[in-house]
């Protein structure tokens, strides 16, 4: 049964004084184990480089848009990563100065422990925006330094070196891609040079121009044809109307009947057109010199005493009348030739036109061709020139750097719980284990010290109890005990302070 709480004092000082040998024992074991965990314990020793991110040096705003800074965006975790490669931790792993002059004639197994050692006991830490700490931490104080040191060089020496490689490798290929396309763009030209020359069609504007040209020429032909059709049909009808011989006696009648045919032939056009149609203009002009014929054939006859015989003679109005028919037949056939050739023209431009159409297709796709690798190697141009710079700003140290802010210090002390710490711990844990020892066992010891505790088991009020009686022999031996104890602990408490004052200074 547990004891009451407000007991439990008492019952400890008691059962200390009653057990005042294992009480100095449990001091001096536990004291000293602490003071030897002090000695065991593996202190380590840290040593840090602090690095600054300097991406914000002058040279960035001036060479903005025309060059392109490499850049780190996760900063630390590129850092860890760059430190944690082989060829970086395997250069440390084999340096003289850490490992001493056989560092480089180790075994593989050996090399990989060092490797992985390293990579296991390094820290990469940020420390605000633009700075970060890379940290060693081992047992040996020099080694720590010296790995320290060598771990911000060898991030820094790293870190540049492969800036300028991949800014290199970009011109490189950009250089390459840029040759590429020049030999494409080359290729491109002369296959379109050679389409060109293979086809002299001429363009698709210049055969719908030329097409619409003999079209309108076509439709005037036609106009013109039967114009003249109508024309010779009107020659005909007068034609048919005309005697081919005239009486010497009946001159100025045929004269007369010739106007009235003429007349009605006018009349009945005036009917059907305008003023303006060809054939009523031709039939005036007729008119106007059938009058005048008649009028000089009615002065002759006036002259002459009376006609000379009824003699034929040819008729001028049927001679003139046919030499106009024939003229008209003449250019009527004139231009039906014209209008074959026309259309002859125009089959071979709708051929032309279809040869256009075959080749627009492959024309387009050279030409697309051509306008997109020129686009593409236009911009690689440019592309090439800010790879160019970009590549003298890594070699030349500018764009992004990575500075060393604060050097690795030799550590003076080990992180962690120092051996001060285990000594005074070990007084102080020493002479509290006695007290929480009696502690623990009593609230497991199942027997009843108290009059609360019987109360409660038995569940009845104890009237009286009697106390404990001492003789003034137990007593004076009690008195003994208790001082040969004090003294032994202060001999204890002695010893274990020269064991610790004599690590601390280094005696021991």
């Amino acid at each position: 049964m547990a004891l009451p709480l407000n007991q439990l004092p008492k019952e400890i000082v008691r059962e200390v004084r009653s057990r005042k040998w294992l009480a100095l024992l449990l001091f001096a074991v536990v004291s000293f184990s602490v003071l030897a965990a002090g000695f065991l314990w593996p202190y380590k020793y840290q040593s840090q480089v602090v690095i600054f991110v300097d991406d914000r040096n002058i040279i960035q705003p001036l060479m903005e848009g025309r060059a392109v800074a490499t850049k780190v965006t996760e900063k630390v975790s590129a850092a860890r990563e760059l430190l944690g490669s082989r060829n970086v931790l395997e250069e440390i792993a084999t340096d003289t100065e850490i490992y001493g002059d056989n560092a480089e004639n180790i075994g593989p197994e050996a090399l990989e422990g060092r490797i992985n050692g390293l990579r296991y006991s390094m820290s990469v830490v940020p420390r605000g925006d633009n700075y970060f700490s890379i940290g060693y931490s081992s047992s040996s104080p020099l080694k720590t330094f010296r790995v320290a040191q060598k771990l911000g060089q060898a991030f820094i020496e790293e870190n540049a070196k492969r800036k300028r490689e991949e800014s290199r490798s970009a011109y490189d290929f950009i250089d390459k891609q840029v040759k590429s396309y020049e030999q494409q763009i080359a290729e491109v030209e002369e296959r379109l040079k050679k389409f060109l020359s293979e086809n002299v069609d001429g363009t698709e504007a210049d055969a719908n121009s030329r097409l619409s040209n003999l079209q309108s020429r076509l439709e005037l032909a036609q106009l013109e044809k039967e114009e003249l059709q109508t024309r010779a049909q009107s020659l005909e009808r007068e034609l048919g109307g005309v005697s081919r011989t005239l009486r010497q006696g009946r001159t100025v009648d045929a004269y007369q009947e010739r106007i009235n045919s003429m007349e009605e032939q006018l009349d009945s056009l005036r009917l059907r057109y305008h003023d303006t149609y060809p054939d009523i203009v031709i039939l005036r002009e007729q008119l106007e010199e059938l009058k005048k014929q008649r009028e000089r054939a009615f002065e002759e006859q006036q002259l002459a005493s009376e006609p000379s015989g009824s003699e034929s003679i040819p008729n001028p109005v049927y001679q003139e009348v046919r030499s106009n028919l024939v003229t008209t037949n003449t250019d009527l056939e004139t231009v039906e030739t014209r209008i074959s050739s026309i259309k002859r023209l125009i089959e071979e431009q709708k051929q032309r036109m279809e040869r256009i159409q075959a080749n627009k297709a492959q024309y387009s796709e050279l030409t697309r061709d051509m306008e997109v690798n020129k686009e593409i190697y236009n911009d690689l141009l440019q592309r090439r020139e800010k790879a160019r710079v970009s590549m003298h700003l890594d070699i030349e140290g500018q764009g992004l750097n990575y500075k060393i802010n604060e050097a690795a210090q030799y550590p003076t002390s080990p992180t962690g719980p120092k051996f001060s710490m285990f000594a005074m711990a070990g007084l102080l844990l020493g002479a509290v284990a006695p007290f929480g020892a009696i502690a623990g066992l009593l609230q497991i010891d199942p027997r009843i010290r108290s009059r609360e505790q019987l109360e409660d088991v038995l569940d009845i009020a104890v009237l009286e109890h009697l106390p404990e009686v001492r003789t003034p022999f137990e007593k004076r031996r009690d008195r003994k005990v208790t001082m040969a104890v004090v003294v032994m602990a202060v001999l204890v408490a002695a010893a274990y302070v020269a064991v610790a004052l004599a690590s601390v200074f280094g005696v021991i």
